[in-house]
């Protein structure tokens, strides 16, 4: 199904884009979320009449991004978690936590900006997390994970 992209979209394009996407891809999700419109005649001209509108937006999103960014790089949080003796944490401490963890210390992040690609952390000491804020925009925190027995 051919689309044009209204936004940015990781490894796919960028705002005025004509791209080929598998059906499911399109239907449920880029048209349900208003990132992009079936490509036809009508939405091409469409698109050019509020680029414009759409490149301010997206500079306007871009910027609170950065903003959240500058913001969080200098940031560093602590959990405590109950352990074992040996430093493993008893569970694990996962996007949920972190993103909670964030919210308390004032700033918003949603659970599924924060990166763990290797999966929950389960045992005690420091590490650095990647938040996605943007397409273009990540930070990076610093969070200790204390264990108390």
């Amino acid at each position: 199904m051919e689309i044009i992209l209204l936004e940015k979209i990781d490894r796919l394009g960028k705002l005025g884009d004509v791209v080929n996407v598998k059906n499911g891809f399109a239907r449920n999700f880029l048209l349900p979320f208003g990132k992009a419109k079936i490509a036809n005649e009508a939405n091409v001209k469409e698109l050019e009449d509020r680029r414009a509108e759409l490149e301010a937006k997206q500079a306007d999103t871009m910027a609170t991004a950065e903003a959240r960014k500058a913001k969080l790089d200098e940031m560093s949080i602590t959990i405590t978690s109950k352990s074992g003796s040996e430093g493993k944490l008893f569970g694990s401490v996962g996007n949920a936590d972190i993103s909670e963890a964030l919210v308390a210390a004032g700033v918003d992040v949603e659970k599924k900006e924060v990166r763990l690609p290797s999966g929950p952390i389960r045992s005690a000491g420091e590490y650095e997390i990647d938040l996605h804020l943007h397409t273009d925009v990540n930070a990076i925190i610093k969070l200790t994970i204390i264990g108390e027995e």
